[in-house]
């Protein structure tokens, strides 16, 4: 009767058991015998795939040949129970990840008839930890990573680590993590307070500097990570670095060549700038010269343009004394002709007075002839000579006065062709004058013209020196920012 219950209340509790975990039961040889929802919701099979067939279904083909294979049921068969994770095939090759037992029954006589197989699946746990344990194993290869206990002493370090320090690991642990710091940092009340936040499970991360193996100077990049326990509490504080020696001494040679080149730079731009202010100086001294010369060159191109207008005027009076003059020389002219008229006319009178005197003279025999009759005639006859003497004397003086007046219309003719000629010349003079003078005041206008974008030019040349200079304090300031930076990265 008691023996009654119990197995009832077994039947039970294997009931319960059922609903929670996978079960499966084999025979001794391996055989599959039944199967709960559970294990074949793991594997993907319904039950009456896999009664009657071999365990070895779920078995990887390598390992079902194997000697680990034919020792695992062997054991089982002689009672032995096994416990562990366990990698299985389900349906259509699934990986199939499972926390199991496997328990021999025994009989009455004290000897197994069949296995049951008790499993939870922690495919799911199961790949979570291999990707946590793969993420932790490719830091652990490619950082330096060192582990301690809450007050500091080191429980292992792995090779990055004790390569980067110089240490073995025999060197090491059991050590505190003040080996590895300066004596002055040690004792400071910044590094206790770097390891009480460390046990308040405060992480740290930062470039520390630490000391190796034979007082070897290393800088690293690193995270103190304290670790916490299923209570929340930190156990243990892990530490992934990485070597940046080389960088940091990488960052202090280049420190020491900005600053250099830096230097040099600043030297650069203060001479630059002195340059600049020295030119706009200049340039504004030029703009004032220059402004000073467009001026001049105006007024001077408005003195030209006067005289050019003065010459324009000289050039119409002298075309107008020549016009003058040639009309003079031409009445000239015609008073010569005229003179020389009147000495035909002289010499008609000088023939007529020729002709009565030698008619007084045949007068005055014929009056002697005749006597006393011939005295009046005679009279008559000295009369007329006289009236022909005074024509003769009359018409010398004309002759005389023709002759003055041929000399001086000859000599105003003369003066008159050498006026010409003169007034010729002065023309041409005026002339050639007028067009340099045209030319020149074209010359002034351009040259003006060019004075002032000259001008205009000095001025965009003194804003433009003055941007340089704004440019170059810019570059001070760049370079300052820079060397600062440089200081910083350099720490």
């Amino acid at each position: 009767m008691f023996g009654l219950k119990r197995d009832r209340e077994s039947v039970a509790s294997l009931a319960a058991l059922g609903k929670a975990q996978a079960m499966i039961e084999f025979a001794m040889d391996g055989t599959i015998l039944t199967a709960n929802p559970n294990f074949l919701k793991a594997v993907g099979y319904r039950l009456d795939e896999v009664t009657g067939r071999h365990h070895s279904m779920f078995v990887e083909p390598g390992y079902k040949d194997s000697a680990d294979y034919r020792k695992f049921w062997d054991d089982l068969r002689r009672g032995e129970f096994q416990a562990a994770q366990f990698k299985r095939i389900g349906k259509g090759g699934k990986e199939v990840w499972i926390e199991a037992s496997y328990n021999p029954v025994l009989g009455a006589d004290g000897k197994p008839f069949k296995v049951l197989k008790c499993a939870t699946d922690v495919t799911a746990q199961k790949m979570e930890y291999a990707d946590l344990q793969g993420q932790i194993n490719a830091i652990r290869k490619s950082q330096a990573v060192i582990e301690f206990t809450m007050d500091g002493t080191v429980l292992d370090a792995n090779d990055n680590f004790l390569k980067a320090l110089g240490y073995t690991l025999a060197e090491v642990k059991g050590k505190h993590h003040s080996q590895f710091v300066e004596p002055a940092y040690r004792d400071s009340a910044d590094y206790r307070k770097f390891w009480d936040d460390l046990r308040r499970g405060e992480f740290q991360a930062a470039q520390f500097k630490r000391i190796g193996k034979g007082g070897k100077e290393v800088w690293i990049e690193a995270s103190y990570n304290p670790i916490l326990d299923l209570n929340g509490k930190p156990f243990k504080v892990v530490k992934y670095a990485t070597d940046i020696t080389r960088q940091i001494k990488v960052l202090d040679d280049l420190k020491v060549l900005i600053d250099d080149n830096f230097g040099e730079i600043d030297k650069a731009v203060e001479q630059s700038t002195r340059q600049s202010s020295d030119a706009a100086h200049a340039a504004g001294e030029t703009s004032g010269a220059v402004q000073m010369m467009a001026s001049s060159a105006e007024e001077l191109a408005a003195s030209i343009r006067e005289i050019s207008q003065s010459m324009s005027q000289s050039r119409m009076a002298a075309d107008s004394a020549a016009e003058l003059a040639t009309k003079a020389d031409a009445a000239t002219q015609r008073l010569a002709e005229v003179a020389t008229s009147m000495e035909g006319v002289v010499d008609v009178i000088r023939a007529i007075a020729g002709q009565i005197n030698l008619l007084a003279l045949n007068a005055t025999i014929e009056a002697a002839r005749a006597g006393d009759a011939g005295k009046g005639f005679a009279v008559v006859a000295t009369e007329v000579k006289n009236l022909a003497n005074q024509s003769a004397n009359a018409t010398q003086k004309i002759s005389n006065e023709i002759e003055g007046m041929q000399a001086v219309s000859g000599d105003v003719v003369g003066a008159l062709n050498a006026i010409r000629q003169s007034i010729g010349t002065v023309r041409e003079y005026v002339t050639s004058t007028a067009s340099a003078v045209e030319e020149q005041s074209a010359v002034t206008r351009d040259m003006s013209s060019n004075m002032q974008k000259m001008a205009n030019s000095v001025e965009s040349v003194t804003r433009s020196l003055g941007e340089i200079s704004a440019a170059n304090d810019q570059v001070g300031q760049a370079v300052a920012s820079t060397k600062e930076a440089a200081r910083v990265l350099a720490r």
